[in-house]
């Protein structure tokens, strides 16, 4: 089988997409976060599926990689890493709980909490930003297509301008190794 056709067109559009990425709108996520760690807040994050993964992919690269050799740390933690934890919620409530609960938890005012969601309609990541904007919290969406209805909940948005999960996603761990490489390379203490 030929496949090389194909490989060029996926590959040509994640290239223009990255080109239509908005690269203010990151710069203002790196400033949040960078606050959050002077203020020695807590970062949550999360996401469904693969933005789960990439939600687990920041916890390292921000705790680990961007903080090896700071004083201070950044403070990541990532709400779909505690399996059992999700499965009680969803089990005994409903899987739209499963992230409240757990900010309920652990959610101090002032903590950003960050959804990653590719359609942007992902219901307990919304569920649970509704919670941190109503608790004095900054809000923060990774979305793609049009952002569904967390680019329109949250204080600061990256929104990946293309209807297409598999690049969106991509985009996302791009932003994160993106971020990790720059903040890493300054002295943020």
């Amino acid at each position: 089988m030929e496949f090389k056709r194909d490989i060029e067109a996926y590959m040509y559009r994640l290239k223009k997409t990255i080109d239509a990425l908005p690269i203010d709108d990151i710069e203002e996520l790196m400033n949040v976060l960078v606050k959050a760690k002077e203020e020695e807040r807590t970062i949550f994050i999360m996401g469904n599926g693969g933005s789960s993964a990439t939600s687990s992919h920041f916890v390292c690269d921000f705790n680990k990689g961007v903080s090896f050799n700071d004083e201070k740390k950044f403070k990541f933690i990532c709400l779909n890493d505690n399996i059992p934890s999700i499965m009680a919620y969803a089990n005994d409530m409903s899987f739209d709980e499963i992230f409240i609960q757990q900010l309920k938890s652990f959610y101090k005012r002032g903590d950003v909490v960050i959804g990653i969601s590719g359609s942007g309609n992902s219901m307990n990541v919304i569920k649970a930003i509704e919670y941190a904007s109503a608790n004095g919290g900054v809000t923060v969406g990774l979305t793609g297509y049009h952002g569904g209805k967390l680019k329109n909940i949250v204080k600061y948005n990256v929104n990946v301008p293309v209807e297409d999960m598999q690049i969106v996603e991509d985009l996302h761990m791009v932003l994160d190794h993106c971020m990790m490489k720059i903040l890493s390379s300054h002295d943020l203490g």
